[in-house]
């Protein structure tokens, strides 16, 4: 029986880049040294406790972040704040294992502040490397774009903004009079798509980026089918800004080219790390703010009469409905239909409820959610189910941000987007720092959106 091979071994995921590779394992690397070398240097043993802290720190650091095309004043920030963030990491594991008298205090200052000059020194010195290579005149490539619409123009000045700048462009290709291209790529016209494989011959272009419409098929295959006798690499760029592309990815399934446009980021080992990182955090967060607790269920429960915990009816992840705990902060329970958000001065309010919510305490039940498997500490937040319903057909994508478990904290939260959303214009300010969220997504950004809630969540008027 004949097999249809068309797609079989044709597609790939993208290989990692030699730079990526090197940060991957540079980082953890440069830690688990600058550790190694502070006990060196107080004359302290290498024994268990400390094979132990270069293990930890290892796992945690792996992969490391690829900083050599961030600039300078980037790379310092994200460096410091992910190193503080480790290091608050190692303090609350320590305090909780009572291990912290095995190390001197002094090897562990001296560890603190030698760990970000030397990765900083690493950056520097991966910049210095790749700035000689793109200045060699060999590694140079030249490209061109076939498409003179808005989306040829982006893909123009995204290779002209390359950290490395080792990619010259061209100009454009398109069939089309100049009044129909856009402005940037009417100047720079070379020629109709008739041109395109002889200028690549001629001048021997390296790369050739192709951004017509689906529609443009049969011109396609007939373009493609003219590159074939050139050498250059021929990509294919979809138009795909009007859509909400999250973890987008080019899949092999069973030998099908399936390209992924919105995903969740949690899968495979991704999914593992989440779940442990939820799982230990919050079991370390549960037992350090346990009397604190009591003392919330005591204020609400004397502020008014009522249950001292409030079950909140929520959609989780996919959508699903789950039950989401709060300390009760309201003389009134909205979870129906229709429920009304909180306002300044509301007078359903309690003077403890104010105080709690102004805080962000009336959250902190929800590290339960956490270890049942409904939450997680970092995510969306969970909005009333009637508020989903209002909103999915009002903000396109809406409902995207629910391809993940909700959070007690999240990106929005951090960045201003805290208390009531009276207009469609803070909601769908919130779900795009959400999406935002979804994009990007790795533990590093976990751990600061959390450090950074401790101080939003004291420092912050926009919560009542």
């Amino acid at each position: 029986m004949y097999e249809d091979r068309t797609y079989k071994r044709t597609f790939y995921s993208a290989p990692q880049s030699v730079t990526s590779l090197v940060a991957a394992f540079l980082e953890p690397a440069i830690t688990v040294l600058a550790f190694i070398l502070a006990n060196q240097w107080m004359d302290e043993p290498i024994a268990r406790p400390q094979l132990t802290v270069c293990l930890l720190v290892f796992a945690l650091n792996f992969p490391g972040r690829n900083r050599f095309r961030d600039s300078l004043l980037g790379a310092s920030v994200d460096i410091f704040i992910s190193w503080l963030m480790l290091l608050v990491i190692l303090m609350l594991c320590a305090y909780a294992t009572r291990s912290l008298h095995f190390f001197e205090e002094e090897t562990l200052i001296a560890w603190a502040v030698a760990t970000p000059l030397l990765q900083w020194a690493a950056v520097w010195a991966g910049r210095k490397v790749l700035q000689l290579q793109a200045a060699r005149l060999d590694s140079r490539r030249s490209a061109i774009v076939v498409g003179g619409s808005g989306l040829g123009v982006k893909v123009s000045r995204a290779l002209s903004s390359l950290e490395d700048r080792n990619v010259d462009f061209l100009g454009y290709f398109d069939d089309r009079v100049d009044e129909r291209l856009h402005e940037a790529a009417a100047t720079n016209c070379l020629g109709g798509l008739k041109d395109v494989a002889s200028f690549v011959r001629r001048h021997g272009v390296h790369k050739v980026f192709i951004t017509l419409p689906l529609g443009s098929q049969p011109r396609i295959v007939e373009l493609l089918d003219q590159l074939q006798g050139t050498t250059a690499s021929l990509f294919f760029v979809p138009d795909v800004f009007g859509i909400g592309i999250i973890q987008g990815r080019l899949q092999d399934m069973n030998g099908v080219p399936v390209v992924g446009i919105c995903e969740t980021p949690f899968t495979g080992t991704n999914e593992l790390t989440k779940r442990v990182s939820d799982v230990v955090m919050a079991s370390i967060i549960l037992v350090l703010i346990s009397p604190v607790l009591l003392v919330l269920a005591i204020g609400v429960k004397l502020s008014s009469p009522g249950p001292i915990v409030f079950k909140q009816r929520r959609n989780g992840l996919d959508g699903d409905e789950i039950i989401v705990y709060k300390f009760r902060s309201m003389t009134t329970m909205d979870n129906g239909p229709v429920v009304k958000q909180a306002k300044p001065n509301d007078p359903r309010l309690t003077r403890f409820g104010a105080f709690i919510r102004r805080t962000s305490l009336d959250e902190l039940p929800q590290f339960i959610n956490v270890l049942q498997g409904r939450m997680s500490i970092v995510g969306p937040r969970p909005h009333a189910v009637a508020h989903n319903e209002e909103y999915r057909n009002l903000i396109k994508a809406y409902m995207v941000r629910h391809k993940v478990k909700p959070g007690i904290t999240g990106w929005a939260q951090v960045n201003g987007h805290r208390g009531e959303t009276d207009t469609i214009e803070k909601m769908q300010a919130r779900v795009e720092y959400d999406l935002e969220y979804l994009r990007n997504w790795s533990l590093a950004l976990d751990l600061q959106i959390i450090i950074r809630t401790i101080s939003v969540a004291f420092f912050n008027s926009q919560a009542y």
